[in-house]
């Protein structure tokens, strides 16, 4: 498993001729979820700058059920970004495959049902990601999950950490849902990208209005779609994190938009969990095409 963050560099294609992922991850929400960060302005030759970040989140779950949602690949498609393939053991290699883009990472520590650590392949500039996620167990079936990310960011580290920084309680906030809504279930992750949206205003209110959202969203708030291809859905607002993140939670799935902002080339992202019988590449087709009639 690995952080990414859920955006896209503008202008950078992977192989297949999408727009590719770049790192590093991010998360954050008004959940239960809290954290704090330092950074560190520590220069090497290549003006590496050297960060830690703490996050900390109460969770309606066993700390079996979390281990398995954080410390397994099936557990981390059900609510993270990508596919992903986790070797288990200190020493595993894992992959995560996000929009055409490998990042892989070590397991360098191993504790189940306690503590799970990974350290990033460094990138060519030296900068890399590691994370660990500390587990406690609580009274009555509850459990505390506490994650430390640290390593070194390149040139662009203040728009990085401050992803990082906002992202992260979304995603906890979806590990959140997926355990209370959907435990235990495997799911289809599916991505998409539409680069050059357009500025956030115009693209909030154009997926809203197609999400049958009318007005600023809120949590609690109905939501109804159709997507070509797809059945219709139902559900509603489980995260309104604007002008970054909208959250969707239906019956069978969590659906996430994104817009990267203007730092990042006004690039809309989905990043959803359909916990149901699917075909992958069949529903990220729809899913690019919805995003291209609304931003056509």
């Amino acid at each position: 498993m690995w952080v990414l963050r859920a955006l896209v560099e503008p202008g950078r294609e992977s192989p297949s001729g999408r727009p590719v992922a770049t790192p590093p991850g991010g998360a954050a929400g008004a959940d239960p979820a809290i954290g704090t960060g330092t950074h560190r302005d520590t220069r090497s030759s290549d003006m590496l700058h050297e960060f830690e970040l703490h996050k900390e989140i109460e969770l309606t779950a066993t700390p079996e059920q979390v281990w398995e949602a954080i410390a397994t690949g099936p557990g981390t498609d059900a609510w993270f970004m990508g596919r992903n393939q986790i070797e288990q053991g200190e020493g595993g290699r894992n992959e995560m495959d996000l929009l055409g883009r490998v990042q892989r990472s070590t397991v360098t520590g191993w504790e189940p049902g306690k503590r799970f650590s990974i350290r990033g392949d460094a990138n060519p500039d030296g900068s890399f990601l590691a994370m660990e996620y500390l587990i406690e167990g609580r009274d009555g079936g509850s459990t505390v999950l506490r994650l430390v990310q640290s390593g070194f960011l390149g040139d662009d580290w203040e728009t990085e950490y401050e992803a990082m920084q906002e992202g992260w309680d979304m995603y906890l906030h979806k590990l959140s849902q997926y355990l209370t809504y959907f435990p235990g279930r495997g799911a289809v992750p599916i991505s998409a990208v539409r680069p050059r949206a357009g500025d956030r205003d115009r693209a909030w209110a154009t997926i809203m209005a197609a999400l049958g959202l009318d007005g600023p969203a809120a949590e609690g708030d109905p939501v109804r779609f159709q997507v070509d291809g797809l059945p219709p859905a139902e559900g509603v607002v489980d995260y309104a994190g604007l002008p970054t993140f909208l959250g969707v939670r239906t019956s069978d799935a969590l659906y996430r938009f994104i817009h990267s902002g203007p730092q990042r080339g006004d690039v809309v992202v989905l990043g959803h969990h359909v916990f149901a019988d699917v075909d992958r590449e069949e529903t990220e087709r729809a899913w690019r095409a919805w995003l291209d009639h609304l931003f056509a």
